[in-house]
């Protein structure tokens, strides 16, 4: 009895001891519990500030729905109904799928109209005798589309089938559309690959589906597909590759051009070039890739399939064309011959060598001595800038006409604008047509800055801004992405050029929308380094805007065009400082209300629903709530 006393004590003591040191040492876990209770208020506070914002940004998204469905601009419509459900999936997908198919009718009705109004600049601009110079109209359905295939399959795959039926009644009356080229596919084909490469940036698998239908045909956006599919997952698309190549070997339709397409996705990914039988060439490239490292099998099996199909006769040549197909055959296997020579099995090497050979012999000597830049791309080195300009100087020496000159002079001046040299300008100088001189000078002293700009040489930018005959617009974009350059080393010469940018930009139209354009991209620019200053250069942008009815808030590329009587040229960069999602979005990080109040200073609906939806989807996507 006194040992059971004794030790409920010394309990009863040491309890006491653990209170009294708690409350002396505020280390202790009791004084931890009161600091985790205070954190906990405060999380428990910041959650309701977030749900609160997250709900804000849904009723605005709502409303804007609801206002959208109004709009009178249909393509506005469209877009604005179809970005909408984008953001508001996850949260409401039922709804989002009615805002999805209203921005397809809208779409539909639009398409249509762009088709309509293209073929009839098509043929106002044939008929005049010159260049056709003409931008297709934007394909609204496939934007509403790829959207839509994003979130569901089923919904993707009846808008595709609906796109595709319209499409084929429209070629009804016009079969070439269906006509497929050496290197395209027909438009139903097309659109599902399309649809398919946008969804490789998110789900393989989903993009997979939607491509592997379009898969069966070779052409070329399949291989295009292919090679982007490699760099999400080599297997699959390894896999895919090895199917074409029986199926081409025993298609009897398959020649050289089919061979340089199969030849892309081991060799020259993205690059693609055909030779038409009078030896005219074509070639397009989507991006520079450096050559996937396949296996030896896989390598081999091509080099047999184009072995056998290379080797395969000719067909006879047709009444107007003595050479048949000769010249571009011998071209192509004169492009390919590197390949065969360093990697095909030796007697496959020299049978194909051999009928080059045979070939080559019934040609005129300018095929046989031909080595430009189409046969040389993706396989060999190009010609040195030195080789190419020596070769332009001897035609301009052998030139017989004013005219044939000046053309030579143009392309003197490009090869200088690669060069980032600004003795560009003296090939402009030397055009004795003086219309022509006019038209090219703005072209090549743009394209300077481009280049300029685009390899970072901030001392050429100001020579060519300094000389050159530009815009306002684009003096203003060149200085903006010079501050851009300067920040990095030098933040006050930076805030004074865009200080010059903005001067520039006054200086246009107050009707243009090139203005509210420029003054967004120094909006743009101008947050980066000052944020208050930022603040102050947006509500200009918004002021601007509503003096400018065509601007839409998105037009994010600058472009420079030249139609010549011997050809036509557009070039063009793109640059989301146009953007104002691009600066809305960064400002409702910062302060979300302030924010808010700014885009109700948008008078004109088209660059209020950007700046409503980047808002929204900042606040809905934003990983850290």
């Amino acid at each position: 009895m006194k040992i059971r006393c004794l030790l409920a004590a010394v309990f009863v003591l040491t309890f006491c001891a653990a209170i009294v040191a708690q409350q002396s040492d505020p280390n202790k876990p009791a004084a931890k519990t009161v600091a985790s209770n205070a954190k906990s208020e405060k999380d428990l506070e910041a959650e309701r500030i977030v749900r609160e914002r997250r709900e804000n940004a849904r009723s605005l998204l709502l409303n804007l729905a609801a206002d959208a469905g109004r709009f009178n601009d249909q393509t506005l419509r469209a877009r604005t109904q179809a970005r909408i459900a984008d953001v508001l999936w996850s949260a409401d997908a039922e709804r989002a799928k009615a805002l999805f198919r209203k921005a397809w009718e809208s779409a539909e009705t639009v398409d249509q109209e762009g088709q309509r109004k293209l073929q009839e600049d098509f043929q106002r601009q044939k008929s005049g005798g010159n260049p056709v110079a003409i931008l297709p109209p934007p394909n609204l359905r496939g934007e509403v589309l790829r959207l839509a295939a994003k979130h569901d399959r089923a919904l993707g795959e009846e808008f595709l089938g609906k796109m595709n039926s319209q499409q084929a009644q429209d070629a009804t009356g016009n079969p070439d559309r269906l006509r497929n080229t050496p290197l395209g596919a027909p438009e139903a084909i097309s659109q599902r690959l399309t649809l398919a490469r946008q969804l490789l940036d998110t789900d393989v698998a989903r993009a997979l589906q939607f491509a592997d239908p379009a898969l069966a045909t070779l052409t070329r956006e399949g291989i295009d597909f292919l090679s982007y599919l490699r760099e999400k997952d080599a297997a699959a698309a390894d896999m895919r590759y090895a199917s074409y190549l029986p199926r081409a070997n025993a298609d009897l339709q398959s020649d050289a051009n089919s061979v340089s397409l199969l030849s892309s996705y081991l060799f020259t990914p993205h690059i693609y070039v055909t030779f038409s039988n009078n030896g005219s060439s074509s070639s397009q490239t989507s991006r520079e890739s450096a050559p996937p490292n396949v296996s030896p099998e896989l390598r081999n099996a091509f080099f047999r399939a184009a072995g056998e199909i290379l080797l395969r006769p000719l067909p006879p040549p047709a009444p107007d064309q003595p050479s048949g197909a000769a010249q571009g055959k011998y071209l192509m296997l004169k492009r390919l011959g590197p390949l065969f020579d360093r990697y095909a099995p030796r007697e496959v090497a020299e049978a194909v060598r051999a009928q080059a050979d045979a070939l080559g012999q019934g040609l005129p000597d300018e095929v046989r001595s031909r080595d430009d830049d189409t046969l040389r791309e993706g396989i060999r080195p190009p010609e040195s800038p030195e080789d190419r300009e020596k070769a332009l100087q001897d035609r301009i020496d052998r030139a017989k006409t004013a005219a044939e000159r000046d053309s030579l002079y143009i392309q003197m001046a490009r090869l200088y604008v690669e060069k980032s040299d600004i003795r560009a300008r003296d090939f402009t100088d030397k055009i004795e047509d003086m219309d022509l001189r006019n038209k090219v000078r703005p072209y090549i002293d743009g394209s300077l800055a481009i280049r300029a700009i685009d390899t970072k040489n901030i001392d050429l930018v100001f020579e060519v801004l300094k000389k050159g005959d530009l815009t306002h617009f684009h003096r203003s974009w060149a200085l903006m992405q010079t501050a851009k350059l300067l920040s990095k080393t030098d933040r006050d010469r930076a805030l004074s050029t865009l200080e010059e940018a903005t001067a520039e930009a006054k200086r246009i139209e107050e009707s243009d929308a090139d203005r509210p354009r420029a003054l967004t991209a120094i909006a743009n620019a101008l947050y980066t380094m000052d944020h208050a200053k930022g603040w102050d250069a947006v509500s200009e942008a918004v002021k601007a805007a509503n003096g400018a009815e065509s601007f839409t808030g998105e037009d994010g590329v600058i472009r420079l065009s030249l139609l010549t009587k011997s050809g036509s040229s557009v070039r063009s960069t793109s640059s989301s400082d146009f953007n104002v999602a691009s600066i809305f979005s960064e400002l409702a990080k910062e302060d979300y209300n302030k924010t808010v109040e700014v885009i109700r200073g948008f008078e004109r609906e088209a660059p209020r629903a950007s700046a409503t939806i980047a808002i929204a989807r900042t606040v809905l996507e934003d990983k850290k709530n």
